[in-house]
């Protein structure tokens, strides 16, 4: 690969073999990829990136790449300037799509984000918190049991994706006779996110995928409907029947949402699960560290596996007014992306931040977003199912480890696993 990548600093255009643009890049093995953000980092300041365009489209203008972490930061929390309304994902949402399944949070502005979030916060309430908590224990102890018993040889689908699924339907409501055509609807969807697809499954596959997310929705508006006439102690009745400024979740909204909470809640913990396993199997000192003294080490492993791992890969902005970044002079109308992974790697925060360091502290990372309006409702909960998971397996199971490397798949969204072979021997007395 070869590109040239324009700055605005006043310095002219640098020339690299680094593309983020490109397809190729998101193939390349994980060290090479590490490798390259950490270049990208010693320029003086962000570099842009012309992005092909789709069959059929216009020339797309490009985006400047944000990969230090003090720019994901001050574009994460300068809302007003750095917007999401018009897609932070790539590609942009089309308005056809958008219309037919209406917003996610994640590409609204205030003031409708905030009016939106502001509901979907005060249903989280402290009574629903603890249940969750709760249940989180009785899940983990449920899979853990099913390991013991059947001995799966896959950790994705056995372990890692059932937690959180199963905690989020749980939390929502979902009963659990329409659970698996719901993950089988979630499955269909998002299964082609990744860059290494074949022409014909990238001209198939996206109304395949709408289709699942339509089915999807519907099954949750049903249930919202259903909630409004009769609301139980759950969080669809929660945001169906909240009388917040006058407003409570739409049918549409709460199937925004839910679908949301499954990519966001699940996928996400699902991955960095999977990712620490493996980092735990390949760091056995830290290991080691970590059985020493679980209360002591478990906060810390969690938010390191998150740093390391970063299971958001990027998101994108938009820019409401010209503005100044870093001594670089930004366009209204421009597009930036912010490169969480390279912000949590960015050597001007973290020592050694290519090594795996459990006692890490402080360990500012931007795992769940970089703080402002759009940072992760949902930090707190994958926190606790990630701790309690992981005490559960390794308490009952002291010699789990991975027996494979992660079969990853090449993707500019998230650090998605496909799959990861792991063992264990005799669970503990």
């Amino acid at each position: 690969m070869s590109a040239v990548a324009g700055t605005s600093t006043g310095a002219g255009s640098v020339r690299t073999d680094i593309d983020l643009a490109d397809p190729r890049f998101w193939k390349l093995p994980p060290t090479a990829r590490a490798s390259a953000f950490a270049e990208l980092r010693r320029l003086p300041g962000p570099v842009f990136f012309t992005e092909r365009p789709a069959a059929g489209k216009h020339p797309a203008k490009g985006f400047h790449a944000l990969v230090r972490h003090a720019d994901v930061v001050e574009a994460s929390r300068n809302a007003g300037v750095f917007i999401s309304g018009p897609g932070v994902t790539t590609p942009e949402p089309a308005r056809w799509v958008r219309t037919l399944f209406g917003d996610s949070m994640v590409n609204l502005d205030d003031p409708r984000h905030a009016q939106l979030r502001r509901i979907i916060s005060r249903a989280f309430t402290p009574r629903l918190l603890a249940r969750a908590e709760d249940d989180i224990r009785r899940v983990a102890a449920r899979l853990v049991d099913g390991v013991i018993e059947r001995r799966p040889a896959d950790f994705v689908s056995s372990v890692a994706a059932e937690l959180p699924f199963q905690v989020i339907c749980n939390m929502m409501g979902i009963p659990e006779e329409p659970r698996r055509a719901i993950l089988d609807q979630v499955n269909h969807a998002s299964e082609h996110t990744g860059v290494d697809r074949p022409l014909r499954s990238r001209i198939r596959i996206p109304g395949r995928g709408l289709r699942a997310l339509a089915r999807m929705q519907g099954m949750v508006a049903d249930l919202g409907r259903e909630r409004r006439r009769h609301p139980a102690d759950d969080l669809i009745s929660a945001l169906v029947t909240a009388d917040v400024d006058g407003r409570h979740l739409t049918g549409r909204e709460l199937g925004a949402f839910f679908s949301l909470l499954l990519v966001a809640g699940v996928e996400t913990t699902r991955n960095a699960l999977t990712h620490g396993l493996s980092l735990l199997t390949e760091h056995p000192g830290q290991r080691e560290l970590l059985f020493s003294d679980f209360d002591r080490h478990l906060g810390g492993t969690v938010d390191e596996i998150i740093r390391h791992a970063t299971p958001i890969i990027q998101f994108r902005r938009t820019l409401a007014a010209d503005h100044e970044l870093n001594g670089t002079r930004l366009a209204q109308g421009d597009k930036v992306v912010l490169f969480f992974g390279s912000a949590n790697r960015d050597e001007a925060v973290f020592a050694d931040p290519d090594a795996f360091d459990i006692t890490r502290s402080p360990n500012p990372h931007l795992g769940f977003g970089g703080g402002g309006p759009h940072y992760c409702l949902g930090a707190h909960l994958a926190r606790q199912e990630m701790k309690v998971l992981l005490r559960e397996l390794f308490t009952r199971l002291p010699d789990l480890r991975a027996t494979g490397a992660p079969e990853l798949v090449p993707s500019n969204f998230d650090n998605r696993v496909k799959s990861l072979p792991f063992t264990f021997g005799t669970p503990a007395a």
